[in-house]
């Protein structure tokens, strides 16, 4: 709830007020209810607080335990409290009292560099061991909270944002074409597979999942939590699968509406998002409060040129989930006359690095900022239920069946998709087949086999092995039809670059805002319970995602329920939004390309050879078109260092 930041001269040397002060000076562009500071010798810390929680107001951090001789500086709320209340054996009359960086300062008392396993929820923080003269800090498994430093053989300084640590005398601001080359050369949404680098040389991050220790000059960075697949949970019936789950997630979306402020929740037309605003709307209405939700819809002037499939106006799906849950009070926001190209500038002073987000970029922030207005102290969401709460993909399954022999079952759930999608079973073979046995499937489909261009200049891949270092961690080129979406998965969970890119927007906009975003779908406890479950439960009856439908019967309404054929886009209007910019967006594009630290990096023909496409004439689909998410991401890149270098 909280901007932190500290300091410790490894050279034993008391800290600077000057340093100290400029590192807290570059937190003011937030809003505070309270800003405090601790100096002892060597050591500074600092916390920039916003009050979210009801045991959050006038909470004294950084905090300075005497009896234990711990001080801590924290950027946390803590989703467990009542098993470590039992866990830390504290007493029921004090347990009120007790602030999470309190929780997690005892726990660390407990359990030392071990202590992070036991905390569930959003955190980042720095402990302070005055007895072992040690520096200890830790970042939640998802890495819901950002936490960057530097360090030099004098110095060690962190903070939750970047910024403050340009403060330290003689640290230049120079980009990281290294961090740059990953940004570029990966396909899908992820930043890098480096997840210790930003996009500033010298500036590290520790990594989602990670701890951290500085004793007698020596830093030690591992990973102290991983997923776990495999044991998967045998319960008797399908009704106790449900029953379980709807259990552990109700906890989970329970713990998240902590807060003495009104609670939000984004809304889309779908069941992730809808699921959390079903559960937290029943709990909220025992309280007598409300639940006020953010939906995005497009303009009025912008026509649907998506196809039967997909849907750019979720609208009518939301105001169904309203409609049926009740106890919401919900607002849609179209967001006129914004536009993509203006919303760079803005999104990378707020996110201090590029990004890759641009067609949903600004109702992001937008949705943050209505949020503010309206007062709201969290902000729920579904971001990661894809892979949690709603996976169940109906072919992968159903390939399964077949490699396994499973005739029978095979049969009757081609029975049922076949009903509930009024299509031929038979006309499904093939397509099961392929996704049973990918190899052949893929030679077949030759032809819809898609390669992310080689972007990045020949000569500086070839040095640098960027392309084998990003597929060393999974990240291919190749987009092939049909693959293991299992396999997909399980590297989502074991990998932790995949949480970065998110949750460093989210930090951020939460700071601006002065509010949180808070995704029950992202629990650890959903989340292993989740990996724990056969995979029967996810496909059933021919549905695919079975698990979440059946769980949310009598939730939502069946029209979102069961919907598998219609599915949201939420960037489709953005080449809409700037037809009016699009010749000025062709010219800064061709400066982009042509800016001598670009070419360093970057193979001009292939990003020629894009413009050339983009300049045959706008047309909305070219939102989806590789050409043009190759050429938006070099712009973003372009303008970060035309600004931040």
């Amino acid at each position: 709830m909280s901007a932190i930041a500290g300091i410790l001269n490894l050279n034993g040397e008391p800290v600077s007020i000057e340093q100290s002060t400029g590192m807290m000076k570059a937190l003011e562009k937030f809003p505070a209810n309270d800003i405090q500071t601790w100096h002892k010798d060597n050591l500074f810390l600092g916390c920039h607080a916003q009050w979210i929680t009801p045991e959050s107001i006038g909470e004294q951090l950084p905090f300075y335990d005497y009896e234990r001789r711990l001080a801590i500086t924290a950027d946390a709320i803590i989703d467990n409290r009542e098993e470590l209340f039992q866990l830390l054996q504290i007493d029921r009359e004090d347990r009120k009292k007790i602030t999470d960086s309190q929780l997690i300062l005892l726990a660390y008392h407990k359990w030392g560099e071990e202590s992070p396993k036991f905390l569930v929820g959003d955190f980042a923080y720095v402990i302070w061991d005055e007895k072992e003269k040690k520096l200890f800090g830790a970042r939640d498994f998802s890495g819901g909270r950002t936490l960057y430093f530097y360090r030099d053989d004098e110095k060690f300084i962190f903070s939750t944002t970047i910024e403050p640590l340009f403060s330290t005398p003689r640290l230049e601001k120079k980009i990281n074409e290294l961090w740059i080359a990953e940004f570029l050369a990966i396909p899908d949404m992820n930043d890098t597979v480096d997840t210790y680098n930003t996009a500033y040389k010298n500036i590290q991050q520790l990594p989602p999942s990670h701890r951290i220790s500085i004793n007698n000059r020596k830093t030690k960075i591992d990973r102290y939590i991983k997923f776990k697949e495999g044991n998967y949970l045998k319960l008797g019936s399908d009704s106790e699968y449900i029953e379980a789950f709807r259990d552990v997630f109700n906890s989970a979306v329970n713990s998240r509406l902590r807060t003495h402020l009104k609670v939000g929740a984004h809304l889309s037309g779908g069941l992730d998002s809808g699921s959390v605003v079903s559960f937290a709307s029943r709990i909220l209405r025992n309280r007598n409060k409300s639940l006020h939700t953010f939906s995005y819809v497009p303009p009025s002037d912008f026509k649907d040129w998506t196809s039967n499939a997909y849907i750019a106006d979720e609208s009518p799906y939301i105001k169904s989930t309203v409609d049926y849950v009740g106890n919401i009070k919900d607002h849609y926001l179209d967001f006129v006359g914004e536009s993509p190209l203006a919303e760079i500038d803005k999104t990378l002073e707020i996110n201090e690095m590029p990004f890759k987000f641009f067609g949903n970029a600004i109702w992001i922030r937008g949705i943050f900022e209505e949020a503010q207005k309206n007062k709201i102290g969290v902000l729920l969401n579904g971001g990661r239920g894809n892979l949690s709460i709603s996976w169940g993909q109906t072919f992968n399954y159903y390939a399964h069946l077949l490699r396994t022999m499973k005739w029978r079952c095979l049969v009757r759930e081609l029975n049922m998709y076949s009903r509930n999608m009024h299509s031929s079973r038979f006309r499904l073979l093939p397509k099961i087949g392929m996704n049973a046995f990918p190899t052949i499937g893929n030679w077949l489909n030759r032809e819809k086999i898609t390669e992310f261009p080689l972007v990045l200049n020949p000569t500086f891949a070839e040095a640098t092995k960027i392309y084998e270092k990003i597929e060393h961690h999974g990240i291919e080129r190749v987009s092939r039809p049909y693959g293991d979406v299992t396999k997909n998965r399980i590297n989502h969970f074991n990998e932790v670059f995949s949480w970065n890119a998110t949750n460093t927007i989210s930090t951020k906009l939460s700071l601006y805002n002065s509010l949180w975003k808070r995704d029950p779908t992202n629990d650890s406890r959903v989340i292993d319970f989740c990996l724990s479950l056969p995979e029967d439960q996810y496909v059933q009856n021919g549905f695919s995602r079975a698990l979440i439908r059946r769980a949310t019967l009598g939730y939502l309404p069946d029209d979102v329920r069961l919907n598998q054929s219609i599915r949201g886009i939420q960037a489709a209007d953005s080449i809409h939004r700037m037809k009016s910019e699009w010749d000025s967006f062709i010219s800064e594009l061709e400066l982009a390309i042509s800016d001598n630290v670009l070419k360093e990096i970057t193979n001009s023909p292939v990003l020629k050879s894009s413009l050339e496409v983009l300049k045959e004439g706008l047309k909305p689909s070219l939102i989806f078109d590789l050409n043009f998410t190759i050429l938006i991401r070099i712009l973003i890149v372009y303008r970060f260092i035309k600004k931040y270098s």
